[in-house]
């Protein structure tokens, strides 16, 4: 588990499939990630399920430390068609402005790099998600190159370990212990769960379907 000075993040299960549909129910909040039917955010949670446990990594709820109100996600994503790992966050509206996806992000990047051991983080901002963009150069990224993902023109950022170290402040430093591997899935609301890449090697048609989750949202 993962805390800041405000918030927590915990692995997602299968059991966070009714709020991650009402999260992305919000037109402005799927603007650029989509919405989600109750069959396709279980197949979802399953496949980040299985990057946790596959990988050590995966996406987070993001909860309200004196709460325990789930008000976004925020984690790490591996792209096996690029070769890279990427940062996204989503935030339920009611939570705009306050600086959750700056604070979420930053502690995910300590986490990615002090942790896992990862020497370039990426992130995908859809063209006019000037919100995220903004989050983005706030924690460091620049701009890598020109993609297009889910058929939708983006620009994919990257920031390397060590010019997040040079430059982090130290609010940005993770705290908590490491994230573990999702276990038996609780429902969230009542009982609450628990490489280096800069290369590009854009997947052949057909070999991976991208995740909605892969593009930032706010």
């Amino acid at each position: 588990m993962i805390t800041t000075e405000r918030l927590r993040l915990r692995p997602l299960t299968e059991a966070d499939a009714p709020w991650w549909v009402r999260l992305h129910s919000d037109e402005e909040v799927a603007r650029y990630v989509g919405g989600y039917t109750p069959a396709q955010a279980a197949e979802r949670l399953r496949e980040i399920r299985r990057q946790w446990t596959e990988r050590g990594h995966g996406l987070c709820a993001v909860e309200v430390r004196d709460t325990g109100t789930p008000i976004g996600r925020c984690g790490l994503h591996w792209w096996e068609g690029f070769q890279e790992t990427e940062i996204g966050w989503t935030f339920a509206r009611a939570h705009w402005g306050r600086g959750y996806a700056t604070e979420a992000a930053g502690a995910v990047l300590a986490w990615g790099f002090d942790t896992l051991g990862l020497e370039r983080i990426t992130a995908m901002i859809h063209h006019g998600n000037t919100a995220s963009r903004s989050v983005a150069r706030r924690l460091g990224f620049t701009p890598l190159r020109e993609d297009t993902v889910l058929g939708r023109p983006c620009t994919v950022h990257a920031l390397d370990r060590d010019a997040f170290r040079r430059s982090r402040p130290a609010a940005l430093r993770a705290g908590g212990d490491p994230p573990a591997p999702p276990g038996p899935a609780r429902s969230p609301g009542g009982e609450r769960p628990g490489g280096p890449n800069a290369r590009r090697a854009r997947p052949a048609r057909g070999e991976e379907r991208p995740t909605r989750d892969g593009v930032m949202g706010r």
